[in-house]
């Protein structure tokens, strides 16, 4: 068996395996949807170590080609990722037709979006909410927990952290279905109308309980997204800490070049 992982020509062997299959998705050999060979046919295939087939399989996850299932094995993507559009996605007129965010999304790319409510009521604000939120670290919010999925594949994870003054009186907060337009339209009903969204976006690793929660491969990349909502009184009403799998979606944004 191969131990090196690199070929004679230089390029290393885990690459060309990668093109080699990239190549075979191309022509249709491996058709969408199709499993792709598992961990010891490639071995046996290519004559290569366990290690660098999982650094090709790797490989065609980082370029989208294929998306791995937790204890089920690598796949031909069937589908594009969810493209996000942060400059679109959170406009008034979208809330007043009653569409959510990430449903019209991944319907757009040819999905069947449904989401699951985990958990709604109070907790303790952890201290970097409680920054954001600009209230003591352990203070009551609210908290609304829920994951996300396509065709069945979860993508992302979420929770939504609101004050308790905000939201004490508005019953819908506390449904799992707070109505058309979400709890940004319930929150503009109730006077809190919203002027602008931050994001912070950074790129890890995750977490063993990530992992679990959305069928990832051990060490698979993902997108951890904070996002504060702000009204026209400059306070934040709401903080959504979120977790997506990295290889399920686009982040799209548009700038003013303003001077």
């Amino acid at each position: 068996m191969t131990t090196s992982g690199r070929a004679s020509s230089g390029k290393p062997k885990y690459l060309q395996i990668a093109d080699d299959l990239a190549e075979q998705i191309r022509v249709g050999t491996l058709a969408p949807g199709k499993a792709v060979p598992s961990e010891s046919d490639l071995m046996e295939r290519y004559d290569v170590a366990a290690g660098t087939v999982r650094k090709a399989i790797a490989e065609l996850r980082t370029t989208q080609l294929v998306e791995t299932h937790h204890g089920r094995g690598s796949f031909v993507r069937s589908r594009p990722p969810v493209q996000r559009k942060s400059s679109d996605r959170f406009r008034r007129s979208h809330r007043k037709a009653g569409k959510a965010a990430y449903l019209a999304e991944a319907e757009a790319s040819g999905g069947k979006p449904s989401v699951t409510v985990l958990s709604v009521g109070p907790t303790e604000a952890p201290d970097e909410i409680a920054e954001r939120l600009n209230i003591t670290p352990g203070t009551k919010v609210l908290a609304r927990r829920r994951r996300y999925f396509r065709d069945g594949t979860p993508t992302e994870e979420a929770t939504s952290y609101l004050p308790w003054d905000v939201v004490k009186d508005i019953p819908e907060m506390f449904a799992e279905n707070p109505g058309g337009g979400g709890i940004y339209a319930r929150l503009e009903d109730h006077g809190h109308t919203l002027e602008e969204f931050t994001e912070t976006v950074r790129a890890r690793l995750a977490t063993k309980a990530e992992s679990a929660a959305l069928a990832l491969s051990p060490g698979a990349p993902v997108i951890h997204l904070v996002r504060n909502a702000i009204t026209q009184a400059g306070r934040v009403v709401e903080v959504c800490d979120t977790v997506m799998a990295a290889d399920q979606f686009i982040l799209d944004y548009r700038f003013p070049a303003d001077d």
